[in-house]
């Protein structure tokens, strides 16, 4: 076939096309030929081919149109069934206009749950069959099984309980109470409505329950509109126009809804629910569950222009180098290079720990041709990294492998010059197998017989755990100094010998220095790992936030994992929600698909559905990362079989986000100047309306988006052109939502700082300090939030710190946007900083703070005393943010790559030093930052200049 443009693409994109000619091919032999509407769906495209073929031959063979489907060629060159009738026939994009109609096999049901999953994660769940992989397999059958099971668990629940699955309460920290008996003290007034025709206004003392404004609405309800009694218990209350319930045992005040509208001298407008309401809910989405769970080669690498290759292969466990690195010969660069050759490693295979990984890296040999004026030296050689892959030596079924295996390798990152032995890096092989380098390698035959490692209840207990050597005064000080020093990450030889032989003082006294009792272990001595193991056993439940750290891929031991994960389940579900991000990210540590990690998130996303809804889409986020497609497509596979009645939401909102990418596309690709009124005329399309309406919010799924308004809509004038979108909610009195949407950047950077920044705010509100929370003046406001925003700012080190970055609503509330550097990480230009202060504090904000008065030194010094207020809780808090930051390697982000970038952090809360070390810094910078102002007035006109400029 001549080069060239094949296939509809094109035709798809076209605007203003409303019609497409297709042909259908009938199971009869018929053929048919018909224009369609682009936004016709296939199953009214269905009733037309039915209502078209009733004139021909053979119509009566057809029967029940329910008993066929269609199928076509997708974009992807695949044959895909389109059980999925919802669809619009343009979004669904066949690559020929033509459709076959095809009778169905199989169980419906279970055909329809696979398409709509396959369709809302981005990935064919044949590809999950394609791998023929036993490991997969078995992980999708107990995954499966586990979260069916919980699933009807959940629908046989009381409804009250049920409740709490579906629709999670939002309350502030239960420690912040100075605010709430704040506003405790002032009566509640709130819009209630029991039916279309019965609503009310009624007053309630704030630090009453929910139960308690139901009775109170009874009654006043029995008096107006002489009702029949009614019981509270029967009764719930949701706010209106949102998905979200005001219920439980809580003072009102301190649900965040009523809070907010508290603060903000508005009147709560709430809706008495009746159980059967939510009976109906619970029961509908049981027979949706019911239904589903009743049915129920070789690649060659590249060609090289390179001389010679050579292969390096390390064992590691964690970040741990077990033993020596091997270095293969060289070998010609050839089509099928082959080495041939055995590599021995110096460690003996009882002393391989679990999580033994083998790390491989592929490099050229480069001849340099170097020579020196007046000498005659040899050639050097250099080493160009080319490929790198890693693999476990135990498989997930603790079976020591042997035989052959391929690995298909992951190529070098351009500029890489250091090793690329990084045990850090996944253990997926590339699934690009037409690209890839394939590497074949032998695991040796040690015994005739398979090689297991031993089940965690299977090693012996280790009685020198206990029976500790006699210990002087001086080592008891040394390991107090070690234990009090957070910074302490780096030990001498002498001091790993002092942890080791106190690791049951450690367990005792020092529990929360596990970490660093592990990273003195000996992994690659047995005994050694037994007694670790041991001891483990009986060592005390951690706090949640600080066993965060030990899911680090430094710490891959699965007795490291469990206890981990033991104490994890702590965690309330708003803790759960704090990390999530970082929970998520850390999946790309564990070695095997079946994991504590896994199932430990599994379990919580099918326990609560806001939970859920935020997991979904931290893993849907990075289903294009070729390195996770597996093992998080599996994951969203388990929760969607698990949670089958959010697949419709989670579903239109996926819908709602392509159309919107869509129209960013449209945007930027303009050829000519586009304006809001080409984007408002776009949005009006029947399919763009449809798509865009009465959809939950992907940022909060408690708010609906009712109907988008396409005359309020419009996009930004930044490189990303982001969209402006306005939506009105028809079922509440408030105003109307905006969302800002921007394709085409990297946003995890800008969700984990304000990430921080919320964590920052619950640690302030649990220490009684609320530094957002509207006062009577803006003023207060803006000196409060001033107060957050300068200790936030320096502790992150955000940089881009410019005027039109940083914003100030009516309320005098002072903000951040854009988050794309941090760390430290500030701008420069012609190799000089622009930034220059540790964070922003001008004599215009200060003028401000001091109501316009020179000489209100008073209130000036109560801002300075917010700030360090502010700063010495973050300090108290500083691991906790060091930890969570550590997590986040493995996102990939830019500026976020290694521990190095982290010490930034580590600086700004002067981790190791005491809080009159830190404080007294603090104000070195603080002072630094008021004396310097005017380079940033500076750097701001500069920011002006070049913007006003910009062509």
């Amino acid at each position: 076939m001549p080069p060239g443009k094949y296939g509809m693409q094109e035709e798809w994109e076209k605007e203003g096309v409303q019609e497409i000619v297709m042909d259908f091919l009938l199971p009869t032999g018929i053929f048919l030929k018909f224009p369609v509407s682009r936004n016709d769906t296939i199953k009214n495209i269905k009733k037309m081919v039915w209502r078209n073929a009733r004139s021909e031959a053979l119509f009566s063979a057809l029967g029940d149109p329910d008993a066929y489907v269609f199928t076509c060629i997708n974009q992807t060159a695949e044959r895909e069934e389109l059980e999925e009738e919802s669809r619009r026939i343009s979004d669904v994009q066949p690559f020929m206009c033509v459709l076959r109609l095809v009778a169905r096999e199989g169980d419906r049901v279970e055909k329809l749950t696979n398409a709509q999953i396959s369709l809302l994660i981005g990935k064919g769940l044949h590809e999950f069959e394609a791998q023929k992989n036993h490991e997969v397999n078995e992980f999708r059958l107990k995954m499966r099984t586990f979260c069916e099971d919980k699933a009807l668990e959940q629908q046989r629940l009381p409804w009250q309980q049920w409740m709490e699955y579906s629709f999670p309460t939002d309350l502030e920290p239960t420690a912040f109470r100075t605010s709430l008996r704040e506003h405790g003290a002032r009566s509640l007034t709130s819009g209630l409505k029991c039916l279309p025709q019965e609503s009310f206004m009624l007053q309630q003392n704030p630090q009453d329950n929910p139960g308690a404004l139901i009775r109170s609405a009874l009654k006043k309800k029995a008096t107006v509109f002489r009702s029949m009694r009614q019981e509270p218990e029967d009764y719930t209350l949701q706010v209106n126009g949102r998905w979200e319930f005001i219920y439980g045992k809580h003072p009102l005040c301190q649900f965040k809804y009523i809070f907010s509208c508290l603060t903000n001298g508005q009147n709560p407008h709430l809706i008495m629910v009746h159980r059967s309401t939510i009976s109906k809910y619970q029961e509908e989405q049981g027979r949706m569950c019911s239904q589903v769970f009743k049915s129920h080669s070789s690649s060659r690498p590249p060609p090289l222009p390179l001389k010679k290759l050579v292969v390096q292969a390390g064992l590691f466990h964690g970040s741990e180098l077990l033993c020596k690195i091997v270095t293969s010969s060289e070998v010609t660069v050839c089509s099928e290079p082959l080495w041939d050759q055995k590599l021995n490693f110096d460690i003996n295979v009882a002393d391989l720990p679990r999580m033994s990984r083998l790390c491989f890296a592929l490099y050229a040999v480069i001849e340099k041709n170097k020579k020196p004026r007046g000498t005659k030296k040899k050639n050097k050689k250099a080493d160009c990294p080319i490929a790198w892959v890693n693999t476990m030596v135990f498989d997930y079924k603790d079976q020591l492998k042997t035989g052959e295996v391929i690995l298909s390798m992951w190529p070098s990152v351009p500029g890489t010059v250091h090793h690329l032995l990084l045990p850090i890096k996944i253990f997926e092989k590339n699934p690009n197998l037409d690209s890839a380098a394939g590497l074949l390698i032998r695991f040796p035959n040690i015994r005739p017989h398979p090689l297991y490692y031993p089940a965690l209840d299977k090693i012996s207990e280790v009685e020198t755990n206990g029976d500790i050597a006699h210990v002087t005064k001086e080592e008891h000080m040394k390991l107090k100094e070690i234990m009090d020093n957070k910074n302490y990450t780096e030990f001498f030889e002498d001091e790993k010998e002092l942890l080791w032989k106190l690791r049951a003082e450690v367990r005792n006294h020092y529990p929360e220095s596990l970490s660093k009792l592990l990273q003195i272990t000996k992994w690659n001595k047995r005994e050694d790992v037994v007694q670790m193991v041991s001891l483990l056993r009986n060592w005390p439940d951690l706090p949640a936030i600080q066993a965060l750290e030990l899911l680090d891929y430094s710490f891959p031991e699965p007795a490291v994992r469990y206890f981990t994960i033991r104490c994890l389940r702590m965690l309330s579900d708003d803790e759960l929600l704090q990390y999530l991000i970082q929970l998520v990210q850390v999946l790309k540590y564990e070695s095997y698909l079946d994991c504590d990690l896994t199932t430990f998130l599994l379990e919580r996303a099918l326990s609560n559905k806001r939970i859920g809804h935020f997991l979904f889409w931290h893993l849907k986020s990075e289903m294009h990362v070729p390195s996770v497609t597996l093992r998080f497509g599996l994951i969203l596979e388990a929760y969607c079989r698990g949670n089958i009645h959010h697949i419709k939401l989670l579903s239109k909102q996926n819908e709602a986000l392509g159309k919107m990418k869509a129209l960013s596309d449209f945007v930027k690709s303009g050829s000519q100047k586009l304006t809001a009124e080409d984007l408002k005329m776009c949005i009006r399309q029947e399919s763009y309306l449809e798509a865009l309406s009465d959809i939950l919010s992907p940022l909060n799924p408690s708010i609906i988006l009712t109907e988008i308004c396409a005359d309020k809509c419009r996009f930004m004038d930044s490189k990303m052109k982001p969209l402006w979108l306005m939506y009105k909610n028809n079922l509440s009195q408030g105003d109307m939502v905006g969302i800002i949407f921007k394709n085409g950047d990297d946003l995890r950077q800008d969700m984990l700082t304000l990430q921080m920044i919320q964590l920052m705010e619950t640690l302030w509100k649990k220490e009684g300090l609320d530094l957002r929370d509207k006062l009577d003046q803006a003023i207060e406001e803006f000196t409060l939030s001033c107060a957050g925003y300068c200790v936030a700012t320096y502790v992150l080190g955000i940089g881009d710190r410019h005027n039109d970055n940083i914003m100030i609503r009516e309320t005098g509330q002072l903000f951040h946007i854009d988050f794309g550097h941090f760390l430290g990480n500030f701008k420069r230009k012609l190799g000089i900083n622009r930034e220059r202060v540790p964070f922003i504090l001008t004599y215009d904000f200060v003028h401000v703070i001091q109501e316009g008065r020179t000489n209100n030194s008073e209130k000036f010094e109560r801002f300075r005393e917010y700030c360090e207020r502010a700063y010495k809780i973050l300090c108290r808090n500083g691991t906790l943010f060091v930890n969570l930051f550590a997590m986040m390697k493995a996102a990939g982000l830019p500026e976020l790559t290694s521990f190095k970038d982290i010490q930034y952090l580590k600086d700004s809360l002067a981790l190791g030093k005491t809080e009159e070390e830190a404080l007294k810094n603090f104000k070195v910078k603080f002072n630094e930052a008021l004396r310097e102002s005017w380079k940033t007035k500076v750097n701001w006109m500069m920011h002006s200049l070049a913007k006003d400029n910009r062509p």
